[in-house]
């Protein structure tokens, strides 16, 4: 298993001692995070992006070209790039940008967020969040593998023989992958494309996720793609990971920290189900507890999901100190263990995208870059409530 580090910058009040910093040192702990993961051997860093609530998360292209300056081996990833809202041609020149700052180490995961109020924000019908996302990410894959483009939409001008975008890309298109949370849209987005699928595991009972994940392996066997290029990336609940020498340690100290972020609060599209931390650990994603209690839930959720990619999250309200140290625990601790009993192709040699050349066995729907699905017909019959 491959293990990446995923930040969407939330900017918070720890709850039980109500200390902040500020926003120049939140987000510099996000460049020194990246840092020190990638000397701890993870393979990935993941920033998301929200243009609403209590995160500075806005500007993830500026945040990632930070990080890439300051790293050389370690992936960088988004988690994810609210494509429904943005302009794909403006993507397409901005992560380029970050692709070649950092050599090829660009890989972008889309959605279309889980923060309603981003839609009025930028101008957009939340009714329209599914066939945005369609639409803007057949134009993006055009626009980062031809030239002179000519497309025609319904949510932005026409191009017509559209100069080429640049930058280009480092050495071909990244990898896109999609992140899927709520509904099997995503899921069947991803699987009509042939690309890799990544499941948010964030807050819901493990079982939700299992009908996304089913649901995109279905599908993308359905549309005849090679399942030795099906990739599965996994989050790993709501707070953050918490490490301490025992599980009732571990519960006992961020316990009530986890309990006030995530628990009884009224965030549409984000309220957990579970009653306490003892209730989220045993039947929720949360990684909270011993490395042994962490490395047997993350087993556990590979026995079910297969996925090839985990994802973590630090406590981002802990003082900065611990947060490294909880990751450097992870890193020496936890990682061997899974990565021993967990193999996967992703970003060796048999992957397609180990090295960054084009993925041959990429489909193209067809010619206006939407998918031939009936997005409001997944969403109608295939959603299911939070």
């Amino acid at each position: 298993m491959k293990f990446q580090v995923l930040d969407i910058i939330p900017h918070l009040k720890n709850p039980v001692t109500g200390e902040i910093v500020s926003t120049a040192e939140r987000l510099n702990q996000v460049v020194e995070t990246a840092r020190r993961a990638e000397e701890l051997g993870f393979d990935s860093f993941a920033l998301g992006e929200r243009h609403a609530g209590e995160f500075i998360s806005s500007s993830p292209t500026t945040v990632l070209a930070a990080i890439a300056a300051v790293t050389s081996r370690i992936r960088l990833q988004t988690g994810v790039t609210v494509l429904s809202v943005l302009d794909p041609v403006r993507v397409a020149e901005d992560y380029a940008t970050i692709d070649q700052l950092s050599r090829g180490r660009l890989e972008v995961v889309i959605g279309k967020g889980n923060e309603v109020l981003q839609y009025p924000l930028f101008g957009l019908s939340l009714d329209d969040q599914w066939e945005l996302l369609a639409e803007k990410y057949g134009l993006l894959r055009r626009l980062w593998r031809e030239d002179n483009v000519t497309w025609s939409g319904r949510f932005r001008p026409a191009l017509t023989e559209a100069t080429t975008t640049t930058p280009r890309p480092f050495a071909g298109s990244p990898r896109i992958w999609h992140g899927s949370a709520t509904t099997l849209t995503s899921a069947a987005l991803a699987a009509q494309w042939g690309d890799p699928l990544f499941t948010a595991n964030a807050i819901q009972p493990r079982e939700n996720y299992k009908v996304l994940i089913d649901h995109y392996r279905e599908e993308y066997e359905r549309h005849g793609h090679d399942p030795r290029h099906q990739y599965l990336g996994s989050g790993s609940g709501a707070g953050g990971v918490f490490i301490a020498d025992t599980t009732q340690e571990a519960k006992r100290q961020f316990g009530p920290v986890y309990e006030a972020l995530t628990i009884g609060r009224n965030v549409p599209g984000n309220n957990s189900p579970f009653r306490d931390i003892d209730h989220a650990v045993a039947e929720g994603p949360a990684l909270v507890g011993s490395p042994e209690q962490v490395i047997d839930k993350i087993l556990s959720y590979h026995s079910l999901y297969g996925h090839d990619l985990q994802s973590i999250s630090l406590p981002t309200t802990l003082p900065f100190e611990q947060q490294l140290e909880i990751l450097e625990r992870f890193a020496l601790e936890v990682i061997p263990a899974v990565r021993a009993a967990a193999p996967t192709t992703l970003w060796e040699v048999a992957d397609p995208f180990g090295g960054r050349p084009e993925f041959a066995g990429a489909a193209s729907p067809d010619a206006a870059g939407t998918v031939t699905a009936d997005h409001a017909s997944y969403r109608r019959n295939h959603a299911y409530a939070h």
